[in-house]
């Protein structure tokens, strides 16, 4: 048999360095975050800000955060959870809702940092690549897109969302070559596709396929927006009246949500040190009664 040396000795685990627990987990790459948050010596204590978009089943989250020693500190955030608040009851995680969830966190920071004036951004969304221009007084916001794990393709939702934050007015380094519309062959953005993706053409499009193909899968697949009596020829209006809304006012909105009257409690509830030792009392009692009727019993 051949000698085969052992490779990972003794001396090998001594010096074996366990990974990030995130990166264990499969939930942060490290290598590009560092690349993401390592700031310039010679800006010193200047945050270096990220436009952080992440997905859920149900929610969009987005998210300006800046790294620190301590942790990472986030400046303004906005959810898709939010949208209805502002006219958009169902379809809350499409490429559409993805842009709404973007304008609203531009919208929302530069009204706390007082440059929502200058910076309106692109007013109407119209698909063309959008950049914001400096202002004579204050440069515009800054931050670096960060997608986390998600694969970069055409047309993801998370340009979507970026879409909307550039015309929301920050400022953003993009290409427009993973926008909605972008083809390989020619090497340009089609505006009008893109247009359609940010107004949930895309959406209105497979409805109208559904309620002519397939009436009951139209019923079950689109059953809120029946509720609500969306139609597909209205979804563009809709969206429009959304971005309105969110441009009047992108505050956040307290929820009308009642709390509940009951609190249900589904573990058991901790108890003091005088009721475990009255508890260990009667149990005590309990079984020195059934000790004893045990015996006068067997008398």
């Amino acid at each position: 048999m051949v000698f085969v040396k052992a490779q990972k000795s003794k001396a090998y685990f001594k010096r074996f360095q366990v990974k990030y627990k995130r990166r264990r987990e499969g939930k942060t790459d490290y290598r590009a975050r560092i690349r993401l948050i390592n700031q310039d010596k010679n800006k010193y204590n200047t945050p270096k800000y990220r436009f952080v978009v992440r997905f859920t089943n149900k929610d969009i989250i987005a998210q300006i955060v800046s790294a620190s020693i301590v942790g990472d500190n986030i400046l303004a955030a906005a959810y898709a959870h939010e949208l209805p608040h502002f006219g958009l009851d169902v379809g809350l995680t499409n490429y559409a809702a993805a842009y709404c969830t973007g304008l609203l966190l531009a919208r929302r920071v530069l009204k706390m940092l007082e440059m929502d004036d200058e910076y309106e951004g692109n007013v109407e969304a119209t698909g063309e690549d959008f950049s914001v221009e400096p202002a004579e007084s204050r440069r515009p916001f800054r931050a670096l897109l960060d997608v986390g794990l998600i694969k970069t393709t055409t047309g993801n939702r998370v340009f979507g969302a970026l879409k909307g934050a550039l015309d929301g007015g920050l400022d953003i380094p993009h290409s427009d070559k993973r926008f909605a519309g972008f083809s390989k062959d020619s090497k340009q953005l089609d505006v009008d596709v893109h247009r359609k993706y940010i107004y949930g053409g895309h959406v209105a499009a497979y409805m109208r396929t559904l309620t002519e193909d397939e009436p009951e899968k139209y019923q079950s697949h689109f059953s809120e927006y029946i509720k609500k009596g969306l139609e597909a020829d209205g979804l563009e209006a809709m969206y429009k009246k959304v971005h309105a809304a969110i441009r009047a006012d992108p505050t956040a909105k307290k929820s009308e949500k009642q709390p509940p009257k009951e609190h249900k409690r589904f573990n058991l509830k901790k108890l003091t040190y005088e009721e475990r030792k009255n508890k260990l009392i009667e149990r005590l009692r309990a079984l020195n009664s059934a000790v004893g009727n045990d015996d006068e019993d067997d008398e």
